[in-house]
């Protein structure tokens, strides 16, 4: 892609659009793509964790959800950082139990 239009919001759409369909593994891939040009943009944290737990990989969807809370902090996005804390709960508690 890589040209003038193409940016952080674009990947964080086409990582939304790949998770509507269920395709999880080309989410994760636009999703970390859009996070590696925008590390502070909490709503593709958010979305990433989601997809992350849609592939069954808890771990890095509690990181993700880690990272995006310190994102979301930084910018004082702070409905974003209260979802992704209850995200995040949830699956500490999923791993302990």
């Amino acid at each position: 892609m890589d040209t003038p239009r193409d940016g952080a919001l674009l990947r964080f759409s086409l990582g939304l659009e790949y998770l509507k369909i269920e395709n999880t593994e080309k989410a994760i891939g636009y999703l970390r793509a859009a996070l590696a040009r925008d590390a502070g943009y909490s709503a593709a944290w958010r979305a990433l964790g989601k997809a992350l737990e849609s592939a069954e990989q808890s771990e890095e969807a509690l990181a993700a959800y880690r990272d995006g809370i310190a994102a979301a902090k930084k910018k004082g996005d702070k409905q974003a950082e209260k979802e992704m804390a209850v995200f995040a709960r949830r699956i500490e508690k999923r791993i302990a139990g």
